[in-house]
């Protein structure tokens, strides 16, 4: 069993040395951990491909799947937003805030590491180079817990990262990895107050709840993705047709993937029979309400509960609404505040469904798959945050971050 407590002691004093380097110094040990990666490609895949037979094995769907498959161009792709990450501005030792007080003080409000991060997450390999190298620029420690789904691939991509910090003269505990799925030994990672300053799972709603409900290390929520979009009456539709099929199937298994159609009773009976024809040759499942069947030949009645399911899969839930309202009312009600969006010419009904859809990402004439932060250009993610404390949205360098204050006096004293 893995020894938790030397893990622990391992990180704080490799994010003590973290905190000493320089941004060249960080950028320069990141420029050769992408090398690794590149060089370790065949490697790499044939630890994946023990990944994937075992997914056969355990008759893993092939849409879930496809967040553990790598690929010569998927390995290239990680090996790049780690460069990506060291090209990014460094927020550590930035100062926010300078300001003089009454007593003549200078104060200042400096961004320094939040110190030792743990990640517990599911089946995506990517998730391993993206979180190990935004904790690092970030100037944090990080321990990782990996699903059983990715355990090569996963043991494999850290133990590549390690070496090269270690081939350079660097504490190879910056990056660790639990290299035991058990779920006793992720509960007591959650226990870990005295190492870990903060608690990261990534992955479905039921890894999340477990870790919300069982950590006693603070948690950041990155959140499943119940994800809706929205076709006004003034949108265009065919402009609707492609962001919706994008949205659906171009990645199904994704947390930023659509799982609702709402669209506005006055276009429904112009825009579904469309909708559904393209969605079909798509390979898409259509669950709709009473009003939206009228139209969609194909699909099956929507229960109750597919209005509150996060498919992950090619299945698509629609519902005719009768105005603006209703249908934020119901993305509101249903959502998990991760990316919502609206299809529409009207400026008025942009702005009110920016102003009141309660989510973290909220788009305009736009595919929810952009909830990213590559895409948002912070070189990679750690996640996508559901809460709003801290941090919402997709989390980059700055999210892995605190602050402190610092003061400066000529001898003042409080009287």
């Amino acid at each position: 069993m893995t020894d938790l407590q030397l893990l622990g002691k391992q990180a704080k004093k490799a994010a003590t040395q973290l905190g000493l380097l320089d941004t060249k110094q960080k950028n320069r040990f990141l420029e050769y951990m992408a090398a690794a990666i590149e060089e370790n490609t065949e490697e790499i895949l044939q630890a994946n491909q023990m990944d994937l037979e075992q997914a056969d094995e355990n008759e893993i769907k092939e849409v879930m799947k496809d967040r553990l498959r790598l690929t010569k161009d998927r390995i290239k792709e990680m090996a790049d937003g780690i460069r990506h990450v060291a090209q990014l501005d460094d927020p550590i030792g930035t100062i926010e805030h300078m300001w003089k007080n009454e007593d003549g003080l200078t104060i200042g409000q400096k961004r320094v590491p939040i110190g030792v991060i743990g990640i517990i997450y599911e089946s995506r390999p990517n998730v391993t180079t993206d979180a190990a190298s935004l904790c690092f620029k970030s100037g944090n420690a990080v321990i990782l817990r990996g699903g059983k789904e990715s355990f090569y691939s996963n043991q494999l991509l850290v133990s590549i990262l390690q070496e090269a910090l270690e081939k350079n003269h660097f504490s190879p505990h910056a990056i660790q990895f639990i290299d035991d799925t058990a779920h006793e030994t992720a509960n007591e990672m959650m226990q870990m107050t005295d190492f870990l300053d903060v608690l990261i799972p990534r992955g479905g709603a039921g890894l999340i709840k477990h870790v919300k409900e069982n950590a006693k290390v603070p948690v950041i929520e990155t959140g499943t993705g119940n994800n809706h979009i929205y076709v006004d009456k003034d949108g265009q539709l065919d402009m609707a047709t492609d962001i919706v099929a994008n949205a659906k199937a171009q990645r199904p298994s994704v947390c930023n993937a659509c799982e609702t159609l709402l669209i506005h009773k006055e276009v429904a009976a112009f825009f579904l029979p469309a909708m559904e024809e393209s969605l079909i040759d798509l390979g898409i499942e259509l669950r709709a309400d009473e009003r939206a069947s009228e139209y969609l030949p194909s699909a099956t009645l929507a229960t109750e509960e597919d209005w509150s399911t996060e498919f992950l899969d090619y299945i698509l839930a629609i519902k005719v609404v009768d105005s603006i309202d209703e249908a934020i009312t119901h993305i509101n009600h249903y959502n998990t505040k991760h990316s919502e969006a609206i299809v529409t010419d009207n400026y008025f009904a942009a702005q009110k469904f920016l102003n009141e859809v309660d989510a973290a990402a909220v788009y305009v004439n736009a595919s929810t798959r952009f909830t990213d932060g590559l895409v948002f250009g912070f070189g990679a993610e750690i996640g996508i945050s559901t809460q709003k404390l801290h941090a919402r949205g997709p989390m980059g360098l700055k999210a892995l971050t605190s602050t402190k204050y610092i003061i400066y006096g000529d001898g003042q004293i409080r009287e």
